[in-house]
């Protein structure tokens, strides 16, 4: 692997901490990506419906207004 690295390093003009450098931030990202792709998973699963955040707002309203009108009734 070090034979590569020096390899890469003469055919781009580059040192290795550059080389090293840009490895990681594509590391990082790669990682990055991966836990943001396993929540859009997990909210995908939790979520069947696919409601939307107006959606949620809607339903609230809702039964916050079932809830006030059923209060409102028994009194």
């Amino acid at each position: 692997m070090a034979r590569q690295v020096d390899e890469v390093a003469r055919e781009e003009s580059r040192n290795m901490s550059e080389l090293f450098r840009e490895a990681f931030r594509t590391y990082r990202m790669e990682r990055v990506r991966r836990r943001l792709q396993a929540d859009l998973e997990y909210a995908r699963i939790r979520n069947p419906k696919g409601y939307t955040e107006d959606d949620v707002e809607r339903l609230v309203d809702d039964v916050r207004a079932k809830m006030h009108a059923k209060r409102k009734s028994s009194k």
